[in-house]
């Protein structure tokens, strides 16, 4: 069997999205995930923490996992969210001009997978700052996107965004879910969210998407790989996109 080995791009202080990434992709057999990091430590619309998410920096990370012979390139973070979804089209394409390797986001993908199911109104759910949400709502506005209801935490630490609690999210989905949106996004892939969603699916009857998942979704399909194998996380994997 021919291995599938996925580059996933970290921030350096995250601790969720590797631990459920590599849960994901080990219920494919021939597919694994490998990890690559640059620093990011701080969430804010403050010159410093914007200055973490500069092409070089994460294009070094991206050239040494393509040493690795990876055969996608993920970047499974939520910076766009803020900074606008050019930033992310045009890093994939600098990884692949750099690496020769394909590229996806995170955010990219959810952005796919929005337009591919006619789904526009969304609920949002994030650990961010009041600033930072404000400019992730403009952003999905400006591109037709409509976030009709939204809850976030008010952190700046990005490590901290791990010790949000299950019961913490939990809620704040129920509370996004009674605008009754076409699905729900936990929009940070350092939530310990991902392996929520089928429990608040069942239970709120609205599909919901975690940036983490969104991410997997996207590389396994770059690679050709058939998602429906991924029982467990969503009904993303099972939904005929």
């Amino acid at each position: 069997m021919k291995r599938t080995l996925i580059g996933v791009l970290t921030p350096s202080s995250n601790t969720a999205l590797e631990p459920l990434t590599s849960a994901m992709v080990a219920a494919v057999p021939g597919v694994s995930a490998h990890f690559g990091r640059f620093r990011v430590t701080e969430i804010s619309l403050g010159a410093g923490s914007m200055g973490q998410f500069e092409l070089e920096p994460i294009l070094h990370a991206a050239k040494l996992l393509a040493d690795a012979r990876v055969d996608v390139i993920v970047w499974s973070g939520t910076s766009s969210g803020w900074l606008g979804f050019g930033r992310d089209e045009a890093l994939c394409a600098a990884i692949t001009r750099e690496t020769g390797v394909p590229a996806c986001t995170s955010v990219l993908a959810f952005n796919e997978i929005m337009d591919l199911t006619g789904r526009r109104r969304f609920g949002l759910v994030t650990p961010y700052l009041d600033d930072v949400q404000a400019k992730i709502v403009a952003n999905y506005a400006a591109s037709g996107y409509e976030c009709v209801a939204e809850r976030h935490t008010g952190q700046s630490v990005n490590f901290e965004f791990a010790e949000v609690t299950e019961a913490r999210l939990t809620g704040m989905a129920r509370e996004v879910a009674a605008a009754k949106p076409d699905c729900i996004v936990t929009f940070c892939t350092n939530l310990r969210a991902a392996h929520l969603v089928p429990a608040w699916e069942a239970e709120l009857g609205i599909p919901v998407y975690d940036t983490v998942t969104t991410a997997v979704w996207k590389a396994l399909r770059v690679c050709g790989v058939d998602t429906r194998g991924l029982a467990g996380w969503g009904r993303l994997f099972s939904e005929a996109v």
